[in-house]
């Protein structure tokens, strides 16, 4: 069940608290040539199976890191609904890094916490600290500070 963030005060009164985690997903093969197709990098360490056999010390095809950080946007409003603003944009994201391959296979997961938020002229900011976890895993696959701003209703 999304946490449900009602306007202004709804997103500073969140400040600093953890939104929770989705479910597990098993990253597939499939989804990484998808991923491979749909942006022109076919770079062997994601799609060549045999080359990955014989030369990756992953041992295995990982997700390429911008498919990584894309999951992100697609688990998002799995963890939140935000409700009382005029309009919402995706405005960027901080500090993003990959700390650990996501490799085919792995199961992985969303989690979120709310960071600050701040007035931008006649919009609101609030930054959201994102990590794609791998279940069993120390590292998560990705860690990034994402951007919204909203438009008050």
């Amino acid at each position: 069940m999304p946490t449900v963030i009602s306007g202004a005060q709804g997103l500073q009164a969140l400040q600093g608290v953890d939104l929770g985690a989705t479910d597990w997903q098993t990253m597939s093969f499939e989804r990484i040539v998808a991923f491979a197709d749909a942006t022109g990098d076919h770079q062997w360490i994601h799609v060549d199976r045999e080359r990955i056999a014989r030369e990756s010390p992953f041992g295995a095809p990982i997700a390429h890191g911008y498919l990584t950080v894309s999951l992100i946007a697609g688990l998002f409003f799995e963890l939140v609904q935000l409700d009382g603003f005029k309009l919402i944009v995706n405005y960027g994201a901080n500090k993003v890094r990959f700390p650990n391959p996501l490799k085919e296979g792995m199961r992985y997961r969303l989690a979120l916490k709310m960071g600050e938020v701040a007035e931008r002229g006649e919009w609101l900011e609030s930054v959201f600290i994102a990590s794609i976890e791998i279940e069993g895993q120390p590292k998560p696959a990705c860690v990034a500070e994402v951007l919204y701003r909203y438009l008050l209703a």
